[in-house]
């Protein structure tokens, strides 16, 4: 993208996905959204500008006049991390004295903390109570987003509040104070910019509702976002140029707040994660895309974003796009073979193999969360169905060329049994010598397909009828020697039928064989597709519990006991979630062995099929 985009729009307070969100779907490689809040022309694009390596893109604006509607992004390649995207989001700002709704900018903020992994909070000046009481949106999203759906939920789940759960699906938080002139100084001590957002998000004891009140914001940020880093902007340059910043030669910004600058979006670039969603599953561009449409979608018609819906969303539309590409995949690899019509089932069932697999793994790449198989399954039974049609499309290709090339061998054989020629003394032996060049023929012909000995004893049995007649014809012959060649007829006739249904038979055990192979396949993908979604989650669950514990442990150092006895319960939750491990049988179980229940389903596709040769044959 050679310029930001708006990917939200808000028109007269009422939010909606801009076309700029088409970019997001071309995007297959993770990303890592950053998203910046806060208050109006507090200086926010330009923050998104240097992230993006540019000098301009995002509209800075240089009166009080907010510039930015909506959500505006801008897609670069990460500058560190090859094979991955940085999504930049520049939200409006908070506060907007022309918007005048407060409840907007609930969504907006509401927005970013749900698409975001770093989400960075900017302001001017210091971080005083007034900076805190600023970002009362963060009070709110217990309001505003919900992790469960109600109908999902435990009883004790339903005891506990669910924003003690945001800590595992939060953004880290970055606050960036700008225009900043104190010294970092606490009691006469230098500190460093973390010690003093920490000293900021301080908590007082009490309960009065006045402390609480004071404390609420406090213990939002401090419990929701996992991750808490602060840099503070001296002012970058002459108050006469500030107007002009976005068209300044670094030349002619100061060096401090160059300094600060570099190190900010280091960090940034260093330390900002891909996007994940509830389950610890990795975003790609495509996902981030439906998830801003399940979002809007969600706050549009009125209704509390829901992470775990929004997740049950998205994979829907990712498994099912998953199903239809690996479909693809085994159609384009199958119209190979299928140009070459007719051919022996040992490589139509080689070539199906190979474009299974290949479309299992396609499917694996896009899904996830596909928790029963249910997805694999579809793929599975199209992809069966379309082998079965092959099968038989190549069973009536051989057929076809078969009777054709025996009709064409043959037709020198008719016009001599119409002229009479066999019904002389010894035509019979002439007939029978004429017949077995034509099979011989026939045999030695290449690629008929697996109707060759089929198609050839549907002919024998023609040509049993019309050469009992020659040979009854033939004065030549005794009636010993006539019953000694009807015999051989009849020989020659089981012989046939009995290689017709041993060559059905190795087709059969051919193609049962491959489709146990094919199944065992993708069985084994789709445990390491389990394992790598759980070693996910457990990631997730982990990386929760550490920060769960380490803000307990500061709140007993810090002296409130009390708050730190109440997040036990929130760590043995999430202990519990941790010690429920598919190995033990049951998640696995319910992941893995529904598709296997599917190889009933697929051989019964075969079974059909051999019916149908049957009636064909």
């Amino acid at each position: 993208m050679e310029e930001p985009v708006c990917l939200v729009e808000n028109v007269n307070g009422s939010l909606s996905v801009s076309d700029g969100a088409k970019y997001l779907s071309k995007i297959t490689e993770p990303v890592v959204v950053v998203c910046v809040v806060g208050l109006y022309r507090t200086g926010k694009s330009y923050l998104m500008n240097r992230l993006a390596g540019k000098d301009t893109g995002f509209a800075l604006g240089s009166t009080i006049e907010s510039k930015t509607k909506g959500i505006w992004m801008w897609c670069v390649p990460h500058p560190s991390k090859p094979g991955h995207t940085l999504v930049l989001l520049d939200t409006e700002g908070l506060g907007d004295v022309d918007k005048g709704d407060s409840k907007n900018d609930a969504w907006v903020f509401c927005l970013a903390v749900l698409l975001s992994s770093t989400l960075i909070y900017n302001s001017r000046g210091t971080i005083d109570n007034t900076a805190v009481e600023n970002l009362h949106f963060v009070t709110e999203l217990a309001e505003h987003i919900k992790v469960k759906s109600p109908s999902a939920a435990t009883e004790d789940e339903e005891v506990m509040d669910e924003s003690s759960q945001f800590v595992q699906f939060f953004p880290k938080f970055i606050w960036t104070v700008r225009d900043f002139i104190l010294e970092l100084e606490i009691e006469n001590k230098k500190v460093t910019e973390d010690q003093y957002l920490d000293f900021a998000l301080q908590l007082k004891k009490g309960a009065a509702k006045k402390i609480s009140d004071y404390n609420l914001p406090r213990e939002c940020i401090r419990s929701y976002f996992p991750t808490r880093k602060c840099f503070v902007f001296p002012l970058p340059a002459t108050q006469d140029k500030m107007s002009r910043l976005e068209s300044l030669d670094e030349s002619e910004l100061w060096p401090d707040f160059l300094t600060v600058t570099r190190r900010f979006c280091d960090y940034v670039f260093k330390e900002s994660e891909v996007k994940t969603v509830k389950g610890g599953h990795r975003v790609t561009g495509r996902m981030l895309g439906h998830l801003v449409r399940v979002y809007v979608d969600m706050i549009s018609g009125n209704s509390v974003p829901c992470l775990e819906n929004a997740v049950v969303v998205m994979s829907q539309i990712e498994n099912q796009a998953a199903v239809q590409q690996g479909m693809e995949v085994y159609e384009r690899g199958m119209e190979q073979v299928r140009s070459k019509f007719p051919v022996s089932v040992d490589e139509i069932s080689a070539e199906h193999q190979k474009f299974s697999n290949l479309a299992t793994t396609e499917f694996m790449k896009r899904s996830f969360k596909d928790q029963h198989g249910e997805y694999l399954k579809t793929l599975a039974g199209s992809v069966e169905k379309r082998y079965a049609e092959l099968l038989m499309e190549n069973l009536k290709s051989s057929e076809t060329k078969c009777r054709v090339l025996l009709s064409q061998l043959y037709s020198g054989m008719s016009e001599a049994v119409q002229r009479g020629d066999y019904t002389t003394p010894g035509g019979y032996s002439l007939y029978c010598t004429h017949r077995e060049n034509i099979i011989r023929e026939y045999n030695t012909h290449p690629n008929k397909g697996d109707k060759a000995q089929d198609v050839l004893e549907e002919f024998l049995k023609q040509w049993n009828v019309e050469a009992n007649a020659i040979l009854q014809t033939d004065n030549k012959l005794t009636e010993n020697e006539r019953k000694i060649e009807e015999e051989r007829e009849r020989a020659a006739l089981i012989e046939q039928k009995q290689k017709a249904a041993e060559e059905k038979q190795r087709e059969m055990e051919r193609v049962m064989k491959v489709e146990k192979e094919s199944h065992e396949e993708r069985m084994q993908q789709m445990e390491r597709k389990f394992q790598e979604e759980r070693r996910q989650q457990q990631e997730e669950l982990e990386k929760a519990m550490e920060r769960k514990l380490s803000e307990q442990e500061e709140l007993l150092q810090k002296g409130y006991k009390e708050k730190a006895e109440l997040m036990e319960l929130e760590i043995r939750q999430l202990k519990d979630e941790k010690q429920k491990s598919p190995e033990s049988g049951g998640f696995f179980k319910d992941y893995v062995m529904p598709v296997v229940s599917t190889a009933s389903d697929v051989l019964s596709t075969f079974l059909q099929y051999k019916v149908l040769k049957k009636a064909l044959f």
